[in-house]
């Protein structure tokens, strides 16, 4: 039942919205032909007005050409001929413009036809008057009578021609506005209507949607709440994830501590053995020693005091020690350490990149071990680097009210084979190194109650970040 509901609300609103839509289409459509006829409409008016424009023009150019004509009859003076040569120049061309424009025409090309012969007559009978006249000036003969009488016949006959075609264009404009205007407003109506009507199918598919449709509505607003705590809870398990990283890793370290302290016992005890062997030999040989004897036990001597050294750095890298805490500024910290390594980053021509947040609050440390574990990891960044093209980088943050310190480099990178045990004891890819320096590193990280990881890609370097609570 609830769902041939649904699909009934779903149709509805379909149906609503998809005659909208075809009601507006329609009436694009009919805007589209509308406007076409409307532009045809526009250019027979255009030639209308054109037809009547050109013909008065050309009405007027016999008027100038007959009015110099007549100047030039009483003055007997040369300039009154310019405006009635400019006249027949400008008559054939406006004819040939009238001629283009009825070109589709046949009832105006005929009338056209007859006016440009009744020019042609106009022009001849004054052109055979000047001749004449010309011959004997200031003296009209019978002849130019008889001509000066044709002439005015033909120019009456001219002007009815003109007017019959202005005549005829303007009731063809006349018809054409008219036309124009009556599918103006018929376009306006049926836009209107349309529009009403697709306003009208819109109004009922939203209110369709609207009224009907709150349980979708609902639905949507409890996925949206859904998400906002499947997102707190990613976070939560995020958080706990890293949590549960770091408490790896006192773990981790512990049984380090414990293993180390273990082999310290084992080792010890019998080194001891050794070296009060090694004092009673020295005693009973006094004085009746030999070059070699003395030299195999200075050499056990030696061996036996190195081991004890290794063993003692193992112990301190490897057990929580007490603590003096006091609070500094984590970017005066960085910039400290960065002193104690000023000699080896000039010395590798290394480029110093600092991003450091200015409002950062202090933390609560033991300031002398911190220098030590941020020194260890600038200085493994400073020899992992190309001298020259090296570039270290230090950035200060607070994120989950943590301090949080970045260490980067352009190096080539930690291998994935070697990820896992960079924390080890006695790990090392250094040819001199002893391995310690990171162990103690985390040491002294893990014994402020702070976290250290890192990222690295081979060829594209390495980053260290810190975690350590505010002050």
């Amino acid at each position: 039942m609830k769902t041939i509901k649904k699909f009934a609300i779903d149709l509805r609103i379909r149906v609503g919205y998809g005659t909208a839509f075809f009601l507006l289409l329609s009436s694009y459509l009919l805007t589209l032909y509308a406007n076409s006829e409307l532009l045809k409409e526009a250019m027979l008016v255009d030639h209308s007005n054109k037809i009547i424009i050109e013909t008065e023009s050309l009405a007027s150019c016999l008027k100038d050409g007959e009015a110099g004509f007549r100047g030039y009859l009483l003055m007997y003076d040369p300039r009154f001929l310019f405006p009635y040569q400019d006249s027949k120049r400008s008559a054939d061309s406006l004819y040939d413009a009238l001629i283009k424009e009825t070109a589709l025409d046949q009832e105006e090309h005929s009338e056209l036809t007859t006016l440009r012969r009744l020019i042609t007559k106009k022009y001849a009978i004054m052109d055979s008057g000047l001749a004449e006249y010309n011959r004997q000036p200031f003296l009209v003969s019978d002849s130019m009578r008889v001509q000066r009488f044709f002439s005015l016949e033909i120019m009456n006959h001219i002007r009815t021609v003109v007017r019959e075609i202005q005549g005829a264009e303007r009731q063809r404009l006349h018809t054409r506005l008219a036309g124009m205007t009556s599918r103006y407003h018929t376009l306006n109506n049926v836009i209107l209507l349309s529009l009403g009507l697709a306003s009208l199918m819109a109004l009922l598919g939203f209110y369709t949607y609207s009224y009907e449709n709150k349980g979708r509505r609902i639905a949507d607003r409890r996925v949206a709440e859904y998400q906002q705590q499947l997102q707190e809870r990613i976070q939560d398990l995020d958080q706990a994830n890293k949590e549960l990283i770091r408490m790896r890793s006192i773990e981790k370290f512990a049984a380090t501590g414990r293993i180390a302290r273990t082999i310290a016992h084992e080792v010890r005890n019998p080194l001891t053995n050794i070296n009060l062997a090694v004092e009673q030999l020295l005693a009973e040989l006094n004085g009746n020693k030999t070059e070699n004897g003395e030299m195999m036990l200075e050499m056990i001597n030696r061996n036996s005091t190195r081991i004890n050294l290794l063993i003692t750095d193992l112990l301190n890298s490897t057990k929580f020690t007490d603590l003096v805490y006091q609070k500094i500024s984590v970017n005066q910290l960085l910039d400290e350490t960065l002193e104690l390594a000023h000699d080896r980053i000039q010395l590798k021509n290394i480029t110093l990149l600092k991003n450091y947040s200015g409002d950062i609050c202090d933390i609560a440390v033991d300031i002398e071990r911190i220098k030590i574990a941020f020194l260890n990891i600038i200085v493994n960044a400073i020899e992992a680097m190309e001298p020259g093209k090296g570039i270290l980088q230090l950035k200060t943050l607070s994120k989950d009210d943590k301090c949080v310190v970045l260490i980067s480099d352009n190096g080539p990178g930690i291998a994935e084979e070697s990820q896992s045990k960079i924390f080890e004891p006695y790990f090392t890819n250094k040819p001199k190194g002893t391995g310690l320096g990171l162990t103690n590193t985390q040491n002294i990280i893990l014994n402020h109650k702070g976290h250290i990881a890192f990222e690295s890609k081979k060829g594209e370097g390495t980053t260290f970040t810190i975690q350590l609570d505010f002050a």
